[in-house]
């Protein structure tokens, strides 16, 4: 897809990997509306990169259901949506608070479901379109302490693979950025907690397994990966091994539905 003109949708706009993805996108001359709720964070963002900020509370369900229909009615319908923003989470099961396990589960899983629903049948209308999600290395494998975090994201991968198989023979795509931790404020907060998972963290570290991203280059793979309608975008590369073992079974039900043509919006 050549970016320069279409209107990308960056969700989790206002800061770390969203703030860098709407400046990558800007800079191959999309025009970029970011969204967040944190209101000066997010006008700032939006200043700098010539775009467009739209303050939104994703927790609550009447904004995330008419956020997509405000923002065609007011700036032009959307070519990418890119639904990045996100919640972490590093607790004990045990002990985690009932309303995180909600807030984390509706806003990494739900939110991304729902934005491309009210968005996908325009892109499909319109024979254009590009959605973006953003996974982690912790949905491919259970990390202690991120129990709720890393369901979410498997949630996320398992999504992607049946939509992705639904809209095949469709001219909308799909690309999954899946990271390890990446330097930001929200990899920070993990790092600084006095817990078990702590404990956790600095086993992976020793092992060289979990080294920090930069966000500035993952955002730039990834506006990559869409110019070239690119699947994955996976970090660090030498765990792609991980990734393709945890997608192996989606390559067998691929195979299996070849020449099974599917009609994504439902006619028959």
């Amino acid at each position: 897809m050549k970016l320069a003109g279409k209107h990308v949708v960056v969700t989790g706009g206002s800061r770390g990997i969203g703030e860098q993805l709407a400046r990558e996108f800007a800079a191959q001359g999309a025009r970029v509306t970011v969204v967040a709720r944190s209101v000066d964070a997010l006008q700032r963002v939006a200043t700098e990169i010539g775009g467009t900020a739209v303050v939104a509370d994703l927790t609550d369900d009447s904004v995330v259901d008419t956020l997509i229909q405000n923002i065609e009615r007011d700036h032009g319908h959307i070519d990418v949506l890119v639904n990045n923003a996100g919640l972490e989470t590093s607790t004990a099961f045990a002990v985690e608070d009932e309303r995180e396990i909600r807030t984390v589960s509706r806003v990494n899983l739900e939110v991304p479901l729902l934005l491309t629903r009210h968005v996908l049948p325009g892109m499909l209308n319109r024979n254009v379109g590009h959605i973006v999600f953003v996974s982690s290395l912790a949905g491919t494998a259970g990390f202690p302490g991120m129990s709720v975090y890393g369901a979410t994201k498997a949630g996320i991968l398992n999504f992607v693979n049946g939509l992705s198989r639904e809209l095949k023979s469709t001219p909308v795509n799909i690309t999954v950025l899946s990271p390890g931790p990446v330097d930001t404020g929200m990899w920070d907060a993990i790092e600084e907690k006095k817990t078990s998972v702590q404990k956790v963290v600095r086993r992976f570290q020793v092992l060289q397994l979990i080294p920090t991203a930069d966000p500035v280059k993952i955002a730039r793979r990834t506006v990559n990966a869409v110019v070239k309608n690119k699947p994955f975008v996976r970090d660090p590369k030498r765990l792609s091994i991980q990734f393709w073992l945890n997608h192996a079974p989606t390559r067998i039900a691929n195979f299996t539905s070849m020449g099974i043509k599917f009609d994504p919006l439902d006619k028959g």
